[in-house]
């Protein structure tokens, strides 16, 4: 090794911006923690003495109606909202802005998001980075492109115990058919997080990709 190479790879600084707001977006697959660590930041930012508030998608119902809860059980209170438009006009007067399952609202939650931030407040986005095909879901990618903070979380493969990056959508214990609806909310019994090694594409991903 030449003499001037290092020899140790430095931490990655991570300062948050000390005026105004940003965009912090928490991704992965199901499984891997993401609106449990939104709650951590959000419990901390109450602690903090910050006017918080989360938002969750009125069609995500798999443990509570109002209430985001983990695949683990934390829970905390969230507005459940119907739309981008009904989101944005609850935000005033709030610190954080926390939205949870963020791939299930429409492609304007982008520009909600950065008008947020641009206002001032710091906004937490969660969700799915890829569906259960492995492409990219929904506003994700956009979500990811602008934000000042990235976290991509892991889950533990259901087959081999390894890493997880991705979400096995299942139909009577066989992976469902890419021809399927994108949008199936669901919890344990119709989906598992799988490794790249473990994930079995549906019966009909040739057609589908052709």
């Amino acid at each position: 090794m030449p003499a001037d190479c290092p020899t140790s790879i430095a931490r990655v600084i991570r300062i948050p911006p000390q005026h105004g707001g940003w965009l912090e977006v928490i991704c992965g697959p199901m499984f891997s923690g993401k609106s449990e660590e939104m709650i951590r930041r959000l419990r901390r930012a109450e602690i903090a003495g910050q006017r918080v508030v989360i938002f969750k998608p009125r069609i995500d119902e798999r443990y509570d109606a109002s209430d985001i809860v983990s695949h683990a059980g934390i829970r905390m209170r969230a507005v459940p909202v119907s739309s981008v438009g009904e989101l944005t006009a609850r935000t005033h007067g709030f610190d954080v802005v926390g939205i949870d399952e963020v791939q299930f609202f429409e492609p304007s939650i982008v520009g909600a998001a950065l008008e947020l931030a641009d206002r001032g407040a710091r906004v937490i986005a969660a969700g799915l980075d890829r569906d259960f095909r492995r492409l990219p879901f929904g506003p994700m990618p956009e979500l990811l492109a602008h934000a000042e903070f990235v976290d991509k979380l892991q889950a533990v493969c259901h087959r081999c115990g390894g890493p997880a990056t991705t979400t096995q959508r299942l139909v009577d214990g066989r992976p469902a058919p890419y021809s399927g609806e994108t949008v199936l909310v669901g919890a344990a019994e119709q989906y598992e997080a799988r490794c790249r090694g473990c994930h079995e594409p549906g019966a009909d991903a040739a057609l589908a990709a052709a």
